[in-house]
C-alpha cells in the first residue's frame, strides 16, 4: 500500500486547521497541523516530502517570513499560501517567492484540492528534473575538461571551425574530440550527446563569448596533434 502524501497546515486559527484537516483526510491525504511558523520550521520532519498549506497573516512570524526562511532550515517542500480578503499583494509576494498558488478564505473544497494536487504533481516534476540533470552532470564527469569544452561548443550550435578557432584547435581535432565523446558518453547519435549537454547546463552562448573572446570570427585554427581516444 502507498503511503499517503502529507500535507503540513500552517495556520494560527484551530478552527481552520480542524476544517483543513477533516478535509485533507477524507481525500485520502495525511496531515500535520502546527499553530505557528516557528513551531513549524523548528520541528517538521524535513526527510519526509509534504506540501504546504501557509497562512500569510499570522502573529510572530507571517507567512512571507516563515516562506523566506524554508530554504535556509533545509525544506524545499511545494508551498500554498491562504489569504483572505484584501490580501491579494501579499499572495502575489509569495507567488513571485516561489508559492506553487494562493487560495483566498473561506476557501472551496474543490478548489482547494485541485490546488494540492498540483503542488504534488508540480514537486515531482521538478525532482525527476533535478534527478536527470545530476545523471547528466555525472556523464559529463567521464569527459577531459577539454572534451567538455568542445561538447559546450557544440552545444552552443558552432561550427567545428568556429569552435577550433576558439580553442586554437584544428577542426580534425574538434572531429576527434567530438568521436571521444560519444565513446566516452555510450551514444550512437550525437543528438543523444547533445540532450545530455543541456540537460547538464551546457550550451549558453553568453557563457561561451564571455570565456572565448574570439567567438564566431572562425580563423584558422593550429594543428596539434589529435587526442587518444580512450
Amino acid at each position: 500500500m502507498a503511503e499517503k502524501q502529507v500535507v503540513h497546515i500552517v495556520d494560527d486559527e484551530d478552527g481552520v486547521r480542524r476544517s483543513l484537516d477533516f478535509l485533507l483526510r477524507t481525500a485520502g491525504y495525511d496531515t500535520r497541523r502546527w499553530e505557528n511558523g516557528e513551531q513549524f520550521l523548528k520541528r517538521v520532519d524535513k526527510a519526509t516530502p509534504a506540501c504546504v498549506l501557509l497562512d500569510i497573516r499570522m502573529p510572530g512570524l507571517d507567512g512571507l517570513e516563515v516562506q523566506r526562511r524554508m530554504p535556509e532550515a533545509g525544506l524545499d517542500f511545494p508551498v500554498i499560501v491562504l489569504t483572505g480578503h484584501g490580501e491579494v499583494s501579499s499572495a502575489v509576494q509569495a507567488m513571485q517567492a516561489g508559492a506553487t498558488d494562493f487560495i483566498t478564505k473561506p476557501f472551496e473544497r474543490e478548489q482547494l484540492l485541485a490546488s494540492v494536487a498540483l503542488a504534488f504533481r508540480q514537486n515531482a516534476n521538478l525532482a525527476a528534473l533535478c534527478a536527470h540533470r545530476e545523471w547528466a552532470v555525472a556523464q559529463l564527469g567521464k569527459l577531459t575538461a577539454r572534451e567538455r569544452e568542445v561538447l559546450d561548443g557544440l552545444a552552443c550550435g558552432y561550427p567545428n571551425k568556429t569552435i577550433a578557432f576558439d580553442l586554437q584547435i584544428s577542426a580534425r581535432t574538434v572531429e576527434a574530440y567530438r568521436a571521444n565523446i560519444m565513446a566516452k558518453l555510450h551514444v550512437s547519435y550525437f543528438a543523444e550527446a547533445l540532450r545530455i549537454a543541456f540537460a547538464a547546463g551546457l550550451g549558453s552562448d553568453r557563457v561561451w563569448s564571455e570565456n572565448h573572446s574570439k567567438v564566431g570570427k572562425g580563423q584558422p585554427a593550429l594543428s596539434p596533434p589529435l587526442p587518444t581516444a580512450t
